[in-house]
């Protein structure tokens, strides 16, 4: 076996745990293969003779990559674009595709990643690498040029705003899938006090419609609120509504005639649903492979 031979099936072996590490540095599938392209350029370009752990090494290349596209996405996001939500991944209601497992790994579900999105890019990494996959400061100190106390510092910040603001969902799925059923319902039925009862007081509904309608994508917070919110459009389109896994959770996709019209997750915590996450996006919605879902 020559050199190139053994990089290629070194960097095979770690793929599955290096893109788990870009998916929730970036927050989307697409950019994360993107990451581990740029990754696979720098390894075959490096003399890797004195590297005794490449695996690691690996991780340190791909979480510098991440923060450079963090970095550069920052700067052309001038001003707030209202709801921006992460890239989902959607999988049939029976089970997760083994391709995606490694990815949703660890409950990494979509109100997690929109916290991690509100984060600074430093912070975003620190805690990613410290709390998602046990990396020790000291190697994480040199990725975002601070000391490994600053690490440590970064990594505390993020911990505070993701413990405050992405609960915990249930990991009962069968239950989870009996809120979201009963919440469609509700919404198909126009029952807005039905709805109410499901929803935790403090829910929040994130929907991003992208730029094609400008400042529609928003954000709506409180039970009574998010209710009326569901049922300006719900009735109408829940007919539509397929159940799916959206990150592994309860969820469901839109797609009146086979046309992806919207993908929904729930975060359902305590048997109430405190997060609902709506992708409306046209053009976001073509790049998703929601083939999975075909019978």
């Amino acid at each position: 076996m020559d050199e190139r031979e053994y990089l290629v099936q070194q960097f095979e072996g770690h793929r599955g745990h290096l893109r788990a590490v870009a998916y929730r540095m970036l927050g989307s599938v697409t950019e994360a293969d993107d990451a581990l392209q740029e990754s696979w350029l720098r390894l075959s370009r490096s003399d890797t003779s004195g590297v005794e752990n490449l695996g690691g090494w690996l991780t340190t290349v791909v979480a510098r990559v991440c923060l450079d596209m963090l970095r550069s996405r920052k700067s052309r996001r001038e001003e707030p674009l209202g709801a921006h939500l992460p890239e989902p991944i959607v999988s049939r209601e029976d089970g997760v595709d083994p391709e995606h497992e490694a990815l949703l790994a660890d409950s990494v579900g979509l109100a997690l990643l929109v916290v991690l999105e509100t984060l600074a890019p430093a912070e975003r990494l620190a805690f990613v690498l410290h709390d998602m996959f046990a990396v020790p400061f000291d190697e994480i100190a040199p990725i975002v040029g601070r000391s490994p106390a600053a690490a440590r510092q970064l990594a505390s910040r993020a911990r505070r705003r993701v413990q405050g603001a992405a609960p915990a969902p249930d990991v009962d799925l069968a239950r989870q899938r009996q809120v979201v059923d009963a919440f469609l319902a509700a919404s198909r039925g126009g029952d807005f006090e039905a709805l109410v009862a499901l929803l935790d007081p403090d829910v929040v509904l994130r929907v991003d419609r992208g730029a094609v309608r400008p400042g529609a994508s928003r954000e709506v917070r409180g039970a009574a609120a998010v209710a009326a919110q569901v049922l300006t459009f719900a009735p109408r389109l829940a007919r539509f509504a397929r159940p799916a896994l959206v990150n592994g959770a309860a969820g469901y996709v839109v797609a009146p005639r086979g046309r992806p019209l919207a993908v929904t997750g729930f975060t359902v915590a305590n048997g109430k649903i405190v997060a609902m996450d709506v992708l409306a996006d046209p053009a976001r919605l073509r790049e998703l492979d929601l083939t999975v879902l075909d019978d």
